[in-house]
């Protein structure tokens, strides 16, 4: 695939935002808490791939500035209408920020890149970051690209994959890499990612 997303898959979200929706749990990224307390009070926070906006949801409620983005605007909107204020809609390719983020959340979303895509996603969302800037993304794990049964296409990341991506992207002070356990839509359990990488200080 030598396009930065698959329309197969930005297409599946469109049709099926308001099932998908309502169909997930009634609760945030269950990582995204203890990553918060990483942050400074208030820290400014884009999120890729906002889906039902749970855990924009959750940010704001907790006081932080959250741009929050989805790639189709169906799922903006759904976002939107859960949060009360207005949400971009925005492709991964699109991100064009410079330093300008305390923190980017990508939940569940940067796994739909195609494999060749990902380096590039992953050096604008560092450039996109402030010095000093963390960023926490989940992928599922699995070592062979493909798609579920509904056609989304999946990346299916090792770990040493995620950190090849990692790397050729841009020069981390952190680069943590977890498998765990866990689930999605599909109701299918299996291997996750989850990825915690901080931007190097300003020297």
């Amino acid at each position: 695939m030598s396009n930065p997303f698959d329309p197969e898959t930005l297409a599946f979200y469109a049709a099926e935002a308001p099932v998908y929706t309502a169909s997930g749990k009634d609760g945030s990224f269950r990582h995204l808490e203890p990553f918060l307390t990483l942050l400074a009070p208030g820290a400014s926070i884009l999120e890729l791939g906002c889906g039902g906006g749970y855990d924009a949801a959750f940010m704001l409620a907790r006081g932080f500035d959250v741009d929050a983005t989805d790639g189709v605007a169906e799922m903006a909107a759904k976002t939107e209408a859960r949060i009360g204020r207005p949400v971009r809609t925005m492709r991964f390719d699109e991100l064009d920020a410079v330093e300008r983020y305390d923190a980017v959340v990508a939940a569940a979303s940067l796994l739909h890149v195609p494999r060749s895509g990902l380096p590039a996603i992953l050096a604008r969302i560092h450039c996109a970051l402030r010095p000093g800037g963390w960023h926490i993304a989940s992928f599922k794990g699995g070592g062979a690209e493909g798609r579920d049964r509904f056609g989304r296409y999946f990346n299916y990341l090792t770990c040493g994959e995620a950190e090849a991506a990692y790397r050729s992207a841009g020069n981390w002070a952190t680069l943590a890499i977890e498998e765990v356990l866990g689930g999605g839509y599909d109701g299918v359990q299996g291997p996750w990612l989850k990825v915690v990488a901080r931007k190097p200080e300003a020297p």
